[in-house]
């Protein structure tokens, strides 16, 4: 029993009204970009997944080599 109950530890203190409006604002702004990044990671995944499959279904190009350049003619 390090601590003495006090009435500062015990009960948190009451928020004005307008820090309670800005955590309001605060925890709402925070669900909606959570619901956000949630549906942009869900999108990214089936997106990366349809791209995966189309790749897979598409044969190979076969692999050609660059044409060779031509020397430019020597200069008198």
């Amino acid at each position: 029993m390090a601590r003495s109950i006090t009435k500062e530890n015990l009960f948190v203190p009451a928020l004005n009204k307008a820090e309670a409006k800005g955590d309001t604002t605060t925890r709402v702004a925070q669900s909606i970009l959570d619901v956000e990044v949630a549906a942009r990671e869900a999108k990214t995944a089936r997106l990366r997944a349809a791209r995966l499959a189309m790749e897979a279904a598409q044969e190979p190009e076969p692999v050609t080599k660059p044409k060779a350049r031509k020397k430019p003619a020597a200069k008198k």
